[in-house]
C-alpha cells in the first residue's frame, strides 16, 4: 500500500474517498483484477456504470479483494435508457444485482438530458426514492452543467452530493467548479489525466495530452514524479474528487501514490493555465435520450 485517500465530506455529511478507480472502457474480462488489485493497494472508492458493461466484474473483484464492504464506496449510475421513475427504480435493482450488493455508496444520473427534463426530473425523483428508502448513502448526477444543476435543483428541492464530468488541466472548468460549491456540490473528474482528448472519436485532440506538456514535466521533475502523479495531485490540490481509470497493477499503484507530496501554489497556476477552454468529450447539451439508446 502506498498511502491513504483523503476524504471528502458529501453535502449529507457521507464521507467520500478522494481518489478511486474508474472502470470506464475496462474490459469485463480486465474489470475483476483491475477492482482487486486497486483494493488491495489501498483504493477504497469504485466507479462503474450500468452502460460500461462490467457491474459484474466490479462485485466480483470487491468480493476477491478481502477488503469490507463497510470499507469501499461503490458508485454506479443510471444510463439513459432507463430515464424515468418506474424505470430508474428497475434499473437500480439490475445494478445491485450485478454488483452483488444490497447497497449502494453513490447513485449517479449519466447526464442530464435537457431536451427530456422531465424524464431526467423523475429519474431524480426516484434517486431520492432510494436514498430515502436507506438503498444508497447519497445520489448526485454527471455532466450538468452550472445551469442544469440549477434547474434540477429548482424543480427537486434536493442538491445533489456530486457532480461527475470532464475535467483535467485542458478543460478545467472553474466556473462550474465555482457553481458546484456555491450549491454545496462536491466535482469529481472524469477522464482527469485526459485521456479523453485522444480517444473519443468525436473530437480528437491527440495534440492536448497533459501528460505531454512542458508546464507538467516541470513540475513533476521537481517533484521527482511522474506526469500523471503530477496531475492527480493538481485534481485533489484544488479539492476536486477523481477517478482515474487503469488495468494494469504498476499503473494503478503509481496513481495512488500521490499522498507524499504537494504542488505550490505557482505550481497549481502553472498547471491551471493550460486550461483551453474546449471539451474532449461529449456535449451535455447535445446528448439525450435518443442519443446512445
Amino acid at each position: 500500500m502506498t498511502g491513504k485517500s483523503p476524504t471528502i465530506t458529501l453535502n449529507n455529511g457521507v464521507p467520500m474517498p478522494a481518489l478511486g478507480l474508474g472502470v470506464y472502457q475496462s474490459s469485463p474480462q480486465e474489470t475483476a483484477g483491475a477492482v482487486e488489485a486497486a483494493l488491495r493497494e489501498g483504493y477504497r472508492l469504485v466507479d462503474t456504470a450500468a452502460v460500461y458493461g462490467n457491474e459484474k466484474e466490479v462485485g466480483e473483484g470487491l468480493a476477491r479483494s478481502g477488503v469490507d464492504r463497510g470499507e469501499v464506496f461503490v458508485t454506479t449510475k443510471l444510463w439513459l435508457d432507463d430515464y424515468g421513475y418506474d424505470a430508474a427504480l428497475r434499473a437500480f435493482d439490475t445494478s445491485m444485482a450485478n454488483l452483488g450488493l444490497d447497497h449502494l455508496d453513490l447513485y449517479l444520473l449519466h447526464w442530464p438530458a435537457p431536451a427530456s427534463f422531465e424524464q431526467t426530473v423523475d429519474s431524480y425523483r426516484a434517486a431520492e426514492q432510494l436514498l430515502a428508502d436507506g438503498r444508497v448513502r447519497a445520489i448526485g448526477v454527471c455532466n450538468h452543467t452550472a445551469e442544469h444543476l440549477r434547474r434540477l435543483v429548482d424543480r427537486t428541492g434536493v442538491v445533489p452530493a456530486v457532480n461527475q464530468v470532464e475535467l483535467h488541466p485542458y478543460f478545467t472548468q472553474r466556473e462550474l467548479r465555482e457553481a458546484g460549491a456555491g450549491l454545496g456540490v462536491v466535482t469529481q473528474s472524469w477522464s482527469p489525466l485526459g485521456g479523453v482528448n485522444t480517444y473519443w472519436e468525436g473530437g480528437r485532440s491527440a495534440d492536448k495530452n497533459p501528460l505531454d506538456h512542458p508546464a507538467v514535466h516541470a513540475v513533476a521533475a521537481r517533484h521527482g514524479r511522474t506526469p500523471a502523479q503530477v496531475v492527480l495531485r493538481w485534481h485533489l490540490d484544488h479539492g476536486l474528487a477523481t477517478i482515474p481509470k487503469s488495468v494494469r497493477p504498476h499503473r494503478i499503484a503509481e496513481n495512488f501514490d500521490v499522498f507524499g507530496f504537494s504542488l505550490s501554489a505557482e505550481e497549481v497556476a502553472s498547471i491551471d493555465a493550460i486550461d483551453s477552454g474546449v471539451r474532449g468529450g461529449p456535449d451535455p447539451d447535445a446528448v439525450d435520450l435518443d442519443t446512445w439508446t
